[in-house]
């Protein structure tokens, strides 16, 4: 028979399994409220800078770019079940735009491939130095994203993705390494360690995402709250039609020179090219 607790071992029971009791980072509960994020964010700040230091990441190049642009095998099959879904309802204007949308994104696949190879190419040649520079760093989703992790990975090298957590489901890239796949809750926490080592940032098409890391990139650039670094805009038809940085200089929003922030590439290789001239001519500057 169980012998019946005192009054003062009732009182230290109660006393152990009060949530005050617990230890502050161990509880789930206190960790989860509004007085606890400035730890949240600080851990989020930490936990990745520390991973990164283990692989001694020196650098990185940013690649952005949609989610949506699939590669040009599943962009096709897109249009094809597409077509299929309005030859059922042929009057069904919703299907008539999802047919449009699909067409409009099997045009742009071919930037799945432009991806794919500028991660390819980067980290190709990286490798037969040092791959812990230039390692190509993504937002870790589908897509173009998917596309620049997956060339760093067929050429042996590691790359990294920086995946949010979202309001639909969105897992990481089969092509990240492992242990450089990182998952955030704070768009700015997660901003800063875009920025912390990159030495390039190359933007494809993409939506609000995309835009929202340019046009921050560019504001910190101008305002010379980061070093100065290459900024790609790839695929020039695409950004010239979306955003005329040119009315923006008429208009007098921007000066004439903020315009040399930035360059147009349609080719890989010209967008590697421009990273390693940009540097090269830095270095020389200071012989």
């Amino acid at each position: 028979m169980a012998r019946k607790l005192t009054e003062e071992e009732k009182a230290t029971k109660r006393l152990l399994a009060s949530p005050a009791y617990k230890i502050a980072y161990r509880d789930s509960e206190f960790m989860d409220l509004d007085t606890a994020r400035p730890i949240r964010l600080q851990a989020e700040l930490m936990k990745p800078e520390y991973l990164l230091r283990q692989e001694k990441i020196a650098s990185t190049i940013v690649v952005f770019g949609g989610t949506r642009i699939p590669e040009p095998e599943k962009a096709k099959q897109l249009v094809k079940e597409a077509e299929a879904a309005l030859k059922k309802d042929p009057k069904n204007e919703t299907l008539k735009r999802d047919l449009a949308i699909a067409r409009r994104l099997e045009a742009k696949s071919h930037y799945y491939d432009k991806a794919y190879e500028f991660g390819r190419l980067v980290s190709s040649e990286n490798l037969l130095y040092d791959d812990k520079q230039y390692v190509i760093v993504t937002g870790g989703g589908p897509g173009i994203m998917e596309a620049a992790n997956r060339g760093a990975f067929e050429a042996g090298a590691k790359s990294i993705g920086l995946n949010i957590t979202l309001p639909m489901e969105q897992a990481p890239n089969a092509y990240i390494s492992p242990e450089l796949c990182f998952q955030f809750h704070y768009f700015a926490i997660r901003k800063m360690h875009f920025l912390l080592r990159a030495k390039a940032l190359v933007a494809f098409p993409g939506g609000y995402g995309t835009l929202d890391e340019v046009f921050e990139a560019l504001t910190l650039v101008q305002t010379q709250s980061v070093r100065r670094l290459p900024i790609v805009l790839f695929g020039e038809e695409f950004w010239r039609k979306l955003i005329n940085f040119d009315l923006m200089v008429e208009e007098g929003t921007i000066d004439p020179e903020d315009l040399d922030l930035f360059i147009y590439a349609d080719e890989p290789l010209d967008a590697w090219n421009h990273v390693k001239r940009f540097y090269q001519n830095k270095a020389n500057s200071r012989q």
